[in-house]
């Protein structure tokens, strides 16, 4: 039998796992806090990682950026690591028999840990900001690493409504301008090849500002 990768730590408290064909070659993260351990969105399910998650503590959140990040393992997730799962309203339904969280715009889920609605790639899209090591958000596949490594909204086949996800790179501006929030890093859930060797999306201000731009020029 295959040994499953474990995890790598790319940040003080912040894992990153093996893409998961199970969601479309999706990148899932564990955080670990003082409040309960997080999982963002499902990595591949093998009896090694959930035995390494529950080394860790326990993992007291399961957070879903996206319906495809959901995999057919979140059941089993909740199940085996007794946590709650959190996703945007629209997209609860397509859980049946899971205990769900839901949020429709913002989710305080913990002190310094917010769910934040970012309709467009799917319609309930959303990314989480973490104000632990100087800011990180996670843009599930609303924001990507290019081919060239940066950071971008993408329009893919897949995609929900282009008009909305570019409008939500505008909120997410918005919500860390208005509350002056620290951002150091994106870490996508998706396309990390991409990186060429960063752990992160860096600059991730920067390109946020330099999209929104764009954007607005073609109005």
């Amino acid at each position: 039998m295959a040994i499953a990768k474990l995890p790598c730590q790319i940040l003080p408290n912040l894992y990153r796992f093996a893409p998961n064909r199970d969601t479309l070659g999706g990148t899932a993260y564990l955080l670990t806090t003082g409040e309960g351990n997080v999982l963002i969105d499902c990595p591949a399910w093998h009896g090694e990682i959930e035995e390494w998650l529950k080394q860790r503590g326990q993992v007291r959140w399961l957070c879903l950026t996206h319906r495809d990040g959901h995999g057919p393992k979140v059941k089993t997730i909740q199940e085996k690591l007794g946590c709650q799962v959190v996703v945007q309203e629209q997209e609860a339904y397509l859980l049946p028999g899971v205990k769900i969280c839901r949020f429709r715009e913002q989710l305080a889920i913990a002190p310094s840990f917010t769910a934040i609605w970012t309709p467009g790639y799917s319609p309930g899209a959303s990314c989480y900001y973490w104000g632990e090591n100087d800011g990180i958000l996670f843009t599930g596949r609303h924001l990507l690493p290019n081919g060239e490594g940066h950071l971008r909204a993408i329009r893919q086949t897949k995609t929900f409504h282009w008009p909305r996800q570019q409008a939500s790179v505008e909120k997410i501006y918005r919500y860390l301008d208005d509350n002056n929030l620290p951002l150091k890093a994106v870490c996508p859930g998706g396309n990390v090849g991409y990186l060429r060797g960063e752990q992160w999306c860096v600059n991730p201000r920067n390109a946020v500002e330099s999209m929104l731009s764009e954007f607005q020029a073609k109005i």
